[in-house]
C-alpha cells in the first residue's frame, strides 16, 4: 500500500474524514475548530491517501525557522504498513526545502510505538514537559523530541 500513496496538502472539504481519524485515534481529539485555525500560512497541512482513501494526515506549524509537528494520525486501517512513516518523511523533507532547520515534536511518554518510529527516524529526546497531556489518571508527561534538517 505505501508505494500508492499520494501526499498532499490537506483541505478544509478533507475534514468530516480528519475528525474521524482523529476520533479513532486519540482519547483527547482534535475539535473541527482547532484544525480550521491551522489552515494559515505559517501551517503546512498535510493529507496522506491512498485513491480516494483519506489514510492520515499531519499538521505542522513554521516559526521563523523551526517546524513543529502538532498532529499527525494515520487511519487505524492501516497503522503499521508504513504510512505514518511516509507522511513524516514528506513532512520533514517539506520543511528542509522551505528552509527550517529543525522539526520538534512532543509525544505521550506512554506513545512507545511512535517513540519508536521516531527514534529510528532520527529524532532524539530534548526534554520533557510534565502534565502535558490529558490522561484517564490526570495527566501524562510529554517526551519533546527534535530532528536537525540539514539546509
Amino acid at each position: 500500500m505505501a508505494t500508492d500513496l499520494l501526499v498532499r496538502p490537506l483541505s478544509p472539504a478533507d475534514l468530516p474524514s480528519v475528525l474521524d481519524i482523529e476520533r479513532q485515534g486519540y482519547s483527547y481529539p482534535w475539535s473541527e475548530a482547532v484544525f480550521l485555525d491551522c489552515f494559515k500560512d505559517s501551517y503546512r497541512l498535510w493529507a496522506v491517501c491512498h485513491g480516494e482513501f483519506l489514510a492520515g494526515y499531519a499538521v505542522v506549524a513554521y516559526m521563523v525557522d523551526e517546524a513543529h509537528l502538532l498532529n499527525i494520525c494515520t487511519h487505524p486501517q492501516v497503522r503499521g504498513k508504513g504510512i505514518g512513516r511516509q507522511l513524516l518523511r514528506h513532512l520533514l523533507s517539506a520543511a528542509s526545502r522551505e528552509g527550517m532547520s529543525k522539526l520538534l515534536l512532543e509525544v505521550r511518554a506512554s506513545n512507545e510505538a511512535a517513540i519508536g518510529l521516531y527514534e529510528v527516524e532520527g529524532f532524539r529526546e530534548i526534554g520533557r514537559r510534565p502534565g502535558y497531556y490529558p490522561a484517564a489518571s490526570g495527566r501524562e508527561d510529554a517526551r519533546v523530541m527534535a530532528l536537525g534538517l540539514g539546509r
